[in-house]
């Protein structure tokens, strides 16, 4: 598997995994080929992923601005056309209750309106432009896999009415199974009443139509394999041509490679998570499940296994899974994610998956995400570091690039979009305490 830390680029036209998403997409959109011949264009978007669409989406239909979208192999190929598609009031990885003591109240509150209006903004879009992308009904449950941990979830409920005004409903194990699914693995459950599954790759393809009906060019099979500059103009050199840009946006997230700008290197974390899908359920098997929801769950753990049935009557999980790249294949990442779905239902029995992939996440060292304009270059732009978020927060981030592409400063006095990625401390040791950070929160989070 690709690998940012360690390759150069993620190659040219490659084929999108062999997913449970790629294989039910349908065809891809229309798209404008390969970069045959050298061009110029005012804003060119590296990245044809969520972030990147909606940057050119919005520059286009509501800055007035030419954009020009180069994907290195197809359309959502990166982590939008394989995460889990769970669109939730989430980004990043740092909890409000960490927000507020290190920002402040204030700052905390801006944060959440923001995560607010972008999974709004998904919404909307999905909506107001009829993209077909299998949207279930609202609902996300946060469910105990322990009974020690709705103390937590009781905690955390309190905390968002009190300092939010947010309401949520707190589920007792009774009443998930009676409501939406009986587990071995779920003690009780904090729902909230925004959040929803779609089909990712369907909803990238979805965005991509809109980009280009607005006016945007995507260019796939066009990676970037040099970069530097010319006077004031980026020359972009991709397998068939240079393109000349007077500014630039990086919108490849957890992707990114480790040389392709400098105001890049060591500021992201690159974190795998596969996912597997299983054979449909049986009329037995669902009923011995009772799971009649399609809310989409995540657990307590801080290793987190996100699940949830999809309408065609499979189950999808997924979690963290192989530290580097080279191990992404080992069986043994599958097998645990089969292994903590049969212990959250034991009812199931010996069950099998169908579909099995993987994906790169991207971590930032302070755990929430940058919309930034670059100090040294101001026609240098990026948004990354979504920690698991992307499917809600990726199009925000899309929509505020183009207006501080365009000059729009309105709002951008919150962290997430005023100020830099910070630089991982030891960089090159980054992945040894990864592995043993897994270790520390596996026995956390399977204490009894």
């Amino acid at each position: 598997m690709y690998d940012p830390l360690v390759a150069t680029d993620p190659g040219t036209g490659m084929p999108y995994p062999g997913s449970y998403w790629a294989d039910t997409a349908g065809p891809a959109p229309q798209d404008d080929g390969p970069v045959t011949a050298d061009k110029e264009v005012e804003v060119a978007i590296i990245g044809g992923g969520y972030t990147g669409l909606s940057a050119a989406y919005h520059l286009v239909h509501e800055q007035g601005i030419e954009a020009t979208v180069l994907e290195a192999n197809a359309t959502g190929w990166g982590c939008s056309g394989r995460n889990g598609g769970f669109a939730l009031k989430a980004g990043g990885r740092l909890s409000y209750q960490k927000m507020i003591r290190r920002y402040g109240e204030t700052t905390a509150r801006g944060m959440f309106n923001e995560i607010y209006d972008g999974l709004a903004r998904v919404r909307g879009l999905i909506q107001d432009h009829n993209i077909d992308c299998d949207q279930q009904a609202d609902g996300h449950l946060w469910v105990a896999h322990r009974p020690r941990m709705m103390k937590v979830i009781e905690s955390e409920a309190r905390f968002l009415k009190d300092t939010f005004n947010y309401d949520v409903d707190i589920l007792s194990g009774d009443e998930l199974k009676q409501q939406h699914f009986d587990s071995d693995e779920a003690h009780g459950a904090m729902r909230f009443r925004h959040g929803f599954g779609v089909h990712p790759l369907k909803l990238a393809y979805g965005y991509h139509r809109l980009a280009r009906a607005a006016g945007a060019t995507i260019h796939t099979s066009s990676p970037v394999l040099q970069w530097y500059r010319e006077g004031d103009r980026h020359l972009l050199v991709t397998p068939g041509g240079v393109v000349k840009a007077k500014k630039v946006i990086c919108a490849t997230n957890g992707y990114t490679s480790q040389t392709l700008h400098p105001q890049l290197k060591n500021r992201s974390f690159p974190v795998l998570s596969n996912v597997i899908v299983t054979r449909p359920l049986t009329d037995t098997e669902l009923a011995a499940t009772q799971f009649v929801s399609s809310d989409v769950i995540t657990d307590t753990r801080t290793l987190r296994f996100y699940y949830r049935k999809l309408p065609d009557n499979r189950i999808l999980i997924g979690g963290r899974s192989a530290i580097t790249g080279a191990d992404a294949c080992n069986p043994k990442h599958n097998d645990n994610l089969l292994r903590a779905l049969t212990s959250k239902f034991s009812a199931l029995g010996d069950l099998s998956f169908d579909y099995q992939w993987g994906g790169w996440v991207c971590v930032t060292f302070d755990d929430i995400p940058h919309i930034h304009q670059t100090e040294d270059d101001s026609s240098v732009f990026y948004a990354m570091g979504y920690g698991g978020s992307g499917v809600s927060f990726a199009v925000q981030a899309g929509m505020r690039l183009a207006e501080k592409v365009a000059g729009i400063s309105k709002g951008h006095d919150l962290p997430v979009l005023s100020k830099p990625m910070p630089k991982f401390p030891f960089a090159p040791f980054r992945r040894m305490g990864q592995r043993a950070l897994y270790h520390y929160y596996f026995a956390r989070d399977e204490k009894r």
